[in-house]
């Protein structure tokens, strides 16, 4: 504290001195660049004065500019240059020569203040855990970037987050985490292509867990939310890092990161550009036990991409209390799927009778962009008093063809050739008002309104080769439209005192949906209002016990391929459509969560019951070996369910963290006219050892097991697998050698099985194993990583 009022002192003095005539009547101009020792980099707003020799004393100053540079002027003869930033050492130059009425002192380099860094780096300690209404905060503490670590690195510390060394990060052993920073979306926050690695430990005050959302957020349904919450001073300059990767299946691509911060603008783009091979290998068996006939299918599904992706955003302080950020993304896909399935037809005798081959040849282009308007208000009485506005468009389009040629091994073939054209359009648009009032350091009123947009065309078509000639297939022929409006209000009230807080809250949704298949003039047009509320509570028992319960009302829409009624015909015999009657799933969420946090371990707590009415489930209808599967609303389903998470770091080089989650359910509805009542479980567990290494290596093992679970009409099979990561780090950690394997023994699968007294049917699928290498440098204050070349979806 001493030194920040030391380095207060010379700026105040600095400022009473430069109104103050000097005696000497020539002007001295002092000119020179202040670096980063470590980095070489220019550091902009550091303090540079000009002393007097003889008392010490300040007589003039200025600060450094973006490049680092700063020219001055002084009447003075005898003096010396002393230059200070925050977080580093001081140097001061007292050797100065005067030639022409001119000095130039050169470079001056800072180095980072091993003192400064001892009072505020904790090493082996977790962050403090704080328990609030709705959410739990991980304090993860000041100036980290200075020990090297990252914005992954700083999630990965979080009691019930993981990232693997691949750069994907889980909540609770669930994937699909909505990112924020400062409590909104941000394409800096996009997962995907792991744009995290342009922000710095040193930039981050806090990381807020939401597993239990309240009002605020919008009523459909997420597996959870992570805030991050950036600090005010985030440090100035140029951040960056560009990354190469390569894979078996085929997975290369190339990356680049950059991020460039100045007193008003903060300057953010990155490019990736790539090449993908996803194969999977599909088996299947429909069985008629009516007629005792069977039809068996077989063959590897591949899908290759090659993919651009263009992100570009600033942000623009016009004073502390105002920020305007505009932002854009362009994506754009060429998809190929080459694809193969053998089939066979056995009779009742069991003997095959016919075989053939299905060959599919699809190409596609997919154009996506996205673009973003945000303002932020702070008001002068309060930093927490916000007004936050945000605008977001986007657009995804389908160009794709496919031909689908049969051809005979014996017997009779029992599929025509078929073409399909698939026109796709969706556009979607999302405008946002939030406004946050602490009255009280204890109550705060939150309050705003969100209005969604979905517009969505479809046109589809089938034709069939008949007779030698295509001939268009009216009843798999038409134009989709869809367009829903969802307009949300909400508001919430809360008091935090020290031990013991409530927030409740109210959500109202208005939903206006309207489907119509145009060349058959059938149309489903829904208007629906629905209340959502909300409450927390929270209680702290001592410094290292906290407990928090909450209670939330959720809504799952369905999505347009829930409702979109083509069929999908790349195997005749297991067609899947939509269904435009669908009712939306209701879910009343009840969580019980409790945290104790040690010296070298956290553990984590919860119970928790969920109440779903019209439930979704897929069903299978199955005629002349043909097995349609249609989404349809059937019961409702109560869950009740325990989790375990933990991590445990008994030294420096080892960290162990563990996820258990075990549910237990009761279905009671009616489907096809019979009521059925069942009951059931299922579990899922989740076990990561990261292994620090000499020579800066990093070894993680991961080992993951789902069981298998029952369903309205199937039965589906676990599996378990696993993953295995390498790290090199080189230069400090501004530099990465990173080897992945995903899936280890190619043992993860998708097995189901529904067995009727009419028909069988079985399925099975396997993705197989990956391997990725990749490299990855940072430059500036950016920290290396991986890019994903994950698509844009």
């Amino acid at each position: 504290m001493s030194r920040y009022i030391r380095h207060l002192g010379i700026l105040l003095s600095i400022l009473l001195s430069t109104g103050i005539a000097n005696a000497q009547n020539e002007e001295v101009t002092v000119t020179g660049i202040v670096k980063e020792k470590a980095s070489q980099q220019p550091i902009q707003f550091a303090t540079v004065m000009i002393g007097n020799k003889e008392t010490g004393e300040a007589i003039t100053g200025t600060t450094t500019g973006e490049d680092g540079k700063f020219s001055i002027k002084t009447t003075a003869s005898d003096f010396f240059v002393e230059v200070t930033f925050i977080g580093y050492e001081s140097q001061a130059k007292r050797d100065i020569t005067i030639r022409d009425g001119k000095v130039d002192v050169g470079v001056i380099q800072l180095a980072e203040d091993s003192r400064s860094l001892k009072e505020v780096v904790v090493r082996g300690e977790k962050s403090r855990t704080e328990f609030q209404l709705d959410k739990r905060v991980f304090n993860v503490g000041q100036d980290l970037a200075s020990t090297g670590a990252g914005a992954l690195e700083v999630l990965n510390n979080v009691p019930s987050v993981n990232v693997t060394i691949e750069g994907q990060i889980t909540l609770r052993g669930s994937a699909g985490v909505q990112i924020l920073i400062d409590g909104k979306p941000s394409v800096m926050a996009d997962q995907q292509s792991n744009a995290l690695g342009t922000i710095t430990a040193d930039m981050i005050e806090s990381i807020e867990v939401i597993t239990n959302p309240s009002a605020k957020y919008a009523a459909e349904g997420t597996s959870g939310i992570l805030n991050i919450i950036l600090k005010k001073e985030e440090k100035k300059g140029l951040n960056g890092s560009v990354t190469l990767n390569t894979g078996v299946p085929q997975n290369h691509s190339v990356g680049v990161s950059l991020n460039r911060r100045t007193e008003k603008f903060n300057l953010f783009t990155q490019l990736g550009v790539g090449h993908r091979s996803l194969p999977q290998y599909s088996e299947s068996i429909n069985q008629d036990r009516i007629n005792n006939t069977t039809v068996r299918s077989d063959g590897t599904e591949y899908r290759n991409e090659t993919f651009y992706n263009v992100i570009l955003g600033t942000d623009y302080h016009i004073n502390p209390l105002n920020v305007i950020t505009l932002s854009g993304n362009f994506a754009y896909e060429v998809e190929k799927q080459p694809s193969r399935y053998d089939f066979s037809f056995s009779d009742s005798t069991g003997a095959i009778v016919s075989r053939w081959n299905r060959q599919e040849t699809t190409q596609a282009t997919n154009p996506k962009y996205q673009y973003e308007l945000q303002y932020e208000k702070k008001f002068e009485d309060n930093e927490d008093h916000v007004l936050l506005f945000s605008a977001i468009g986007s657009f995804f389009g389908k160009d794709q063809s496919s031909e689908f040629i049969n051809t005979p091994v014996f017997g009779e073939n029992f599929n025509n050739d078929q073409q399909t054209n698939t026109k796709f359009q969706q556009a979607d648009y999302t405008f946002k008002l939030d406004y946050t009032n602490p009255l009280t350091e204890k109550v705060t009123i939150e309050t705003g309104a969100q209005y969604l947009i979905n517009d969505v065309g479809n046109d589809f078509a089938v034709r069939e080769r008949i007779d030698g000639t295509l001939v268009t297939i009216d009843r798999l022929t038409n134009n989709f439209e869809y367009n829903q409006k969802v307009l949300g209000v909400y508001g919430t009230g809360s008091y935090e005192g020290k031990k013991w807080g409530v927030k409740a809250g109210l959500r109202v949704e208005n939903t206006d949906l309207n489907t119509l298949l145009t060349t058959t003039n059938e149309a489903n047009n829904r208007n629906f209002t629905n209340l959502f509320p909300t409450l927390h509570s929270s209680y702290k028992l001592t410094e290292k016990v906290s407990v928090q319960a909450g209670y939330s009302k959720r809504i799952y829409r369905p999505r347009l391929w829930d409702l979109n009624p083509f069929f999908n015909i790349r195997n005749n015999f297991n067609i899947r459509v939509g269904n435009p009657d669908l009712l939306p799933e209701f879910t009343d969420s009840f969580e019980l969560t409790s945290i104790f946090n040690l010296k070298t371990a956290s553990l984590n707590a919860t119970v928790y019951h969920r109440a779903t009415s019209d439930v979704v489930e897929r069903v299978s209808t199955f005629e002349n070996n043909v097995n349609t599967t249609r989404p349809m609303n059937i019961g409702t389903n109560k869950t009740t369910g325990f989790e375990l998470n933990g991590d445990y770091s008994p030294n420096k080089w080892l960290k162990i963290t563990g996820d258990l989650n075990i549910n237990y359910f009761v279905r009671e509805g009616e489907f096809q006219q019979q009521s059925f009542d069942f009951s059931g479980d299922q579990w899922s567990s989740q076990l990561t050892s990261k292994i620090g290494l000499p020579a800066n290596f990093d070894l993680e093992i991961s080992g993951n097991y789902q069981s298998s679970y029952r369903t309205v009409q199937s039965r589906v099979t676990g599996y378990a697998f696993a993953d295995l990561g390498i790290r090199k780090k080189l230069k400090g950690g501004k530099a990465v050698i990173n080897l992945g394997v995903r899936d280890i023994f190619a043992s993860r699968i998708q097995e189901s099985v529904i067995e009727r007294s009419n028909f069988y049917l079985y399925d099975f699928g396997q993705r197989g194993r990956f391997v990725t290498l990749g490299f990855s440098y940072g430059f500036g204050k950016g920290e290396a990583m991986t890019y994903s070349g994950s698509r844009r979806r």
